[in-house]
């Protein structure tokens, strides 16, 4: 559900953005007809409404949610509306619990694997190939964080996906880069951090979350959509 402060005025617009939630989908006209995505429950058509509104978001909750999911249909339906010409897609470069050691090939090579949930992702919602899957390959960027300093990012939607697992730095560093007519999507499972310790996403969450511009939608274990066992892996492993 999406989380809103509980003692401010900004915590009233946030509230009544949830009633303006009455359709269960969201469509995007372009040239070539509709680009069309159903909700699979109402925290998903809150989040639809939060991306409308802010300029940051933050989708935080447990795996299976839909998360990355939405968050590349709503950069889908900016491009394909014209809203947006960019789509800047980033990971933190970890490993969830092994290191495959070092990766030969070119840099797109190298930062592929990290970016597949991303792009499988798009493969489900517009296909591999045609005519709206060519103008999302011309708009999508994959922009590893040790690159990412000194760049604006102009008439974008910008992705952070697995943020649980980035540190103060490196989200202060993705949160400056965007620029005029751009939204940041921040998506991460603070549960699920591969890194140890405490989780830099949780602290920044906590200290942006009343600045105006700025939507935290958090999903919890009943919503996820992935399968229906996933819930009861998640809530039987918890420590």
């Amino acid at each position: 559900m999406a989380r809103t402060p509980k003692s401010d005025s900004r915590a009233d617009s946030r509230a009544s953005s949830r009633k303006t939630i009455s359709s269960k989908s969201a469509k995007a006209l372009s040239g070539k007809g509709n680009f069309h995505i159903e909700f699979k429950n109402q925290a998903q058509g809150l989040a639809w409404a939060a991306f409308k509104q802010h300029d940051v978001l933050f989708l935080s909750g447990p795996a299976g949610t839909g998360k990355t999911h939405l968050a590349c249909a709503f950069a889908i339906e900016q491009i394909l509306s014209n809203q947006k010409k960019k789509i800047i897609m980033t990971r933190p470069v970890v490993e969830a619990g092994e290191s495959l050691g070092f990766l030969p090939g070119t840099f797109e090579e190298k930062i592929n694997p990290y970016m597949l949930p991303m792009y499988d992702c798009m493969d489900k919602l517009v296909g591999k190939e045609g005519p709206w899957r060519d103008k999302i390959n011309f708009a999508m960027e994959a922009a590893p964080l040790a690159y990412m300093r000194g760049r604006t990012f102009d008439d974008a939607i910008c992705i952070f996906d697995e943020a649980q697992n980035a540190s103060m730095m490196q989200l202060k560093l993705f949160m400056t880069r965007f620029g005029e007519n751009s939204k940041l999507i921040i998506t991460g499972d603070p549960t699920q951090s591969d890194l140890g310790g405490s989780v830099a996403l949780v602290n920044v969450m906590q200290r942006l979350h009343s600045v105006d511009g700025i939507g935290v939608v958090e999903f919890k274990p009943s919503q996820i959509v992935r399968h229906p066992l996933i819930s009861k892996i998640i809530e039987k492993l918890e420590d």
